[in-house]
């Protein structure tokens, strides 16, 4: 990988089915280079979920060198249940990147939603179906790939905004 190169992991954490995605940026060019979801059996105890989080994603980035994590933030939940569960599938996620040393950052779900489809109320088929027509994909990814794929790119439009507003900064 060149300088101008840089490796994304793109994490949308939840228990079950925590999405994953790999993203290659180089200049103004996007390419997604692997996908996938840690499944987790609805038998495995929240415990298990964790370690298996941890595991599957540090593995990946052991196997693809992003250099970079971006991640889902806390969303609102009608149920405290839940949102503890998905803090503690994000937290398996985040200490898999912290310990490989990626820098980390987080990005509401209504501005993961912006960056793949323009507007944060769109639905899962709206992402999956945008992202698909962005990266040029042949199939449309499983909702959970797709989001954190989204994750990804609103990870790249910040990193694109920060650039141009340095590049200002430089002129005056």
């Amino acid at each position: 990988m060149s300088a101008a190169t840089e490796r994304i992991l793109c994490i949308d954490p939840a228990l079950r089915n925590t999405g994953w995605a790999v993203l290659e940026v180089a200049g103004k060019s996007t390419a997604l280079i692997e996908c996938g979801i840690v499944r987790n059996a609805p038998k495995l105890l929240p415990s298990g979920c964790l370690v298996a989080i941890r595991e599957n994603l540090s593995d990946v980035i052991g196997r693809y060198g992003p250099s970079v994590c971006a991640i889902e933030s806390t969303i609102y939940v009608q149920s405290f249940k839940t949102a503890i569960a998905l803090g503690t599938a994000r937290g398996a996620a985040l200490i898999a990147a912290a310990e490989r040393g990626l820098a980390i950052y987080e990005y509401a779900p209504r501005e993961v939603k912006n960056a793949a489809v323009g507007r944060g109320s769109a639905d899962k088929q709206q992402v999956a179906f945008m992202i698909r027509s962005m990266l040029r994909l042949r199939e449309t990814p499983p909702a959970d790939v797709a989001d954190a794929i989204a994750v990804g790119l609103a990870h790249v439009q910040a990193m694109e905004a920060n650039r141009a507003l340095q590049s200002e900064r430089r002129r005056i």
